[in-house]
């Protein structure tokens, strides 16, 4: 090893020493949780698809410095950069804009209680499309609870009354769509040589470019940029997409990907806290209760059998769930 890779590899141990991963573990936490309150801040002023071109192209800049200061280089191949292409459809700019153009409509709170259910609808679909995943009763009772949590949440049993539903259907597709990305990555990205600073960086990247493309056909440039919206939409970019993606990989390194992808109980808490402390946003009985029921559905289905005593998982698979973070 050389003498600048031994200083590096000081430097960040060193970092890890002064910043417990738990205090990370509670910061992510918050960003993620505020995620939601920004987006609600940026669409009052701005279109769904601006404040998600501004969230992506803050965000990739943040990601693009960091791997200016590693000297990461970008990754090679044209198959890469397609399945790249795809990923950044369906891991950033499809699912991004459709928590926006939610927000329009539905509270911040059940938006992010909405994203919670992103476990589920990942569970459920390995099923079917990752064949090492074999359905368990304990994971398969964890479905069925966590969709009763969301029918009490959606407030089933009064008609959907006073509930938004296209709204609520845009949010829960948003949640759909990380899974889908995943599956697609991990078929097609798992063997990658690269790096996952250097793949992330590129489906940014080109997430960020097909924001570009559509945002001018469907919107129009906005009359005024007000302080407290930009202030939103940058913070939602720097914080909950660049930074929030750093400090998760580092997380998956350091305490493993079991312990780390718990952050995803405690988002929507932090979401509907913001909601309603900050933005003023109207709480019932059934959005607290359903959104615990969700979390719990959420949680038996992740739970399988620790075969490392360290709760890590090897190679490949292991710098897939990292590429996992900046989901909100």
């Amino acid at each position: 090893m050389s003498s600048s890779a031994t200083s590096s590899a000081s430097v960040s141990s060193a970092a890890r020493r002064v910043f417990d991963w738990r205090l990370r573990f509670g910061l992510l936490s918050l960003v993620w949780g505020f995620s939601f309150l920004f987006m609600k801040v940026g669409t009052e002023s701005f279109a769904p698809f601006q404040v998600t071109l501004g969230r992506l192209a803050f965000g990739t800049a943040v990601v693009a410095v960091a791997m200016a200061v590693k000297r990461e280089r970008l990754p090679r191949g044209g198959w890469t950069w397609v399945h790249l292409t795809v990923a950044g459809f369906l891991l950033n700019a499809l699912p991004f804009s459709l928590f926006a153009f939610s927000e329009l409509t539905i509270p911040s709170s059940l938006a992010g209680i909405c994203n919670a259910t992103s476990p589920l609808w990942g569970m459920a679909l390995s099923l079917v499309a990752l064949s090492e995943d074999r359905p368990t009763r304990r994971r398969v009772a964890g479905l069925g609870i966590g969709f009763l949590g969301v029918l009490t949440v959606l407030g089933v049993w009064q008609g959907f009354h006073g509930l938004d539903v296209t709204g609520t259907a845009l949010a829960l597709l948003a949640s759909l769509s990380y899974p889908v990305g995943w599956i697609y990555v991990r078929r097609t990205l798992a063997g990658s040589s690269h790096s996952h600073l250097s793949l992330t960086g590129a489906q940014l990247g080109l997430a960020t470019l097909q924001l570009a493309v559509v945002t001018p056909l469907f919107t129009s440039v906005p009359a005024d940029f007000p302080v407290l919206p930009v202030l939103a939409v940058a913070a939602l970019g720097v914080l909950g997409t660049g930074f929030a993606f750093l400090i998760q990989y580092d997380l998956v390194a350091e305490v493993g990907p079991t312990t780390a992808q718990m952050v995803t109980y405690f988002t929507p808490v932090i979401a509907t806290a913001a909601g309603v402390a900050l933005l003023g946003e109207s709480l019932s009985w059934s959005t607290p209760v359903g959104a615990a029921i969700v979390l719990a559905g959420a949680a038996l289905t992740q739970s399988r059998p620790r075969t490392d005593p360290s709760g890590t998982v090897p190679g490949p698979a292991r710098r897939m769930r990292a590429r996992q973070g900046s989901r909100v």
